[in-house]
Formats: C-alpha cells, structure tokens, sequence
C-alpha cells in the first residue's frame, strides 16, 4: 500500500536523520553499499539489514540465516518426519527480505534465474520466495565477509 502525502511528510525527516548517520560513519556505508550492490537490495533493506544484523559477515552461512529467521527447522519426532518451517530470528529482518526476494524475483539477474527454476520445478511461489530471502542473507554475508577481509 503506498504511502498517503501526510504520511510521506511525516518520512521524510526520519529518512534524512538516518542518511546523516549512514554518511557520518564510513562503515556501516561501506556495508550498506556492499549489500545495495545484490540485485533486489535497495536502500532501506540494506540499512535494515545493517542496523539490526551488525554480526552479518562474521558468521558462516547456517547461523546467518538462523539469525534472519529463513533457516528450515525440522519438526521431526521420533520416527516421524515433519515437514520443516521458518521461523525465530530477529522479527524485522524478515520483511525487509521478503521485499528484496520479492524484487529479486523480478529484476534481472541471477536470482530471477533461481525463482524462474524453482517454479518451473513445480515449487510454489512462496516457497521459492522463501528460498530467495534465505539465498540473499547467504549471499550478502559472504560479500561483506570479503569486502571486510579486502579493506584489512
């Protein structure tokens, strides 16, 4: 639902107080940029994702996606196989992923190949949604894990 004009107003010094810490320290931008850079990741994930995970990029890729809450849990017991679901992690990570998934999905790049394979293996659409905020923490903790080691 887009934002009424008043509601826009009211935005629009909140956008520009985080734009002045963003730019007053030079590495939450330089991991803002790092992730802006994943096709599907704009801005306001980015600072999200950079406000709330400040560990992203110091974890390997299991504990990441735990942490964002798009890691499968199994719901096994004894002999019986559950089927598994996400759920936990930090509770505003996961809709700001949801919307990066949601643009991936649709912008030119490697992960519309991904969601378009998915699909076309019968997946339904949420599931490879799902699949794609999952891939894009993966993705984004490797990249500024090596932009870290680059810039030591």
């Amino acid at each position: 639902m887009p934002l009424k004009r008043e509601e826009r107003a009211c935005a629009a010094p909140i956008d520009a107080a985080i734009e002045a810490l963003v730019d007053a320290s030079p590495q939450p931008a330089r991991r803002i940029e790092v992730c802006c850079s994943l096709p599907g990741v704009g801005k306001r994930t980015a600072i999200t994702l950079a406000a709330t995970m400040p560990e992203l990029g110091t974890m390997d890729r299991r504990q990441a996606a735990s942490l964002a809450g798009v890691a499968p849990h199994p719901k096994d017991s004894g002999t019986l196989k559950g089927y598994r679901r996400m759920h936990g992690g930090r509770p505003t990570v996961k809709p700001a992923l949801f919307m990066a998934a949601l643009s991936a999905s649709r912008a030119n790049g490697p992960l519309k190949e991904v969601y378009q394979r998915l699909i076309n293996n019968g997946k339904k659409p949420i599931l490879a949604i799902s699949a794609l905020m999952r891939k894009i923490i993966v993705i984004l903790n490797v990249r500024i894990r090596q932009n870290a080691q680059q810039q030591s």
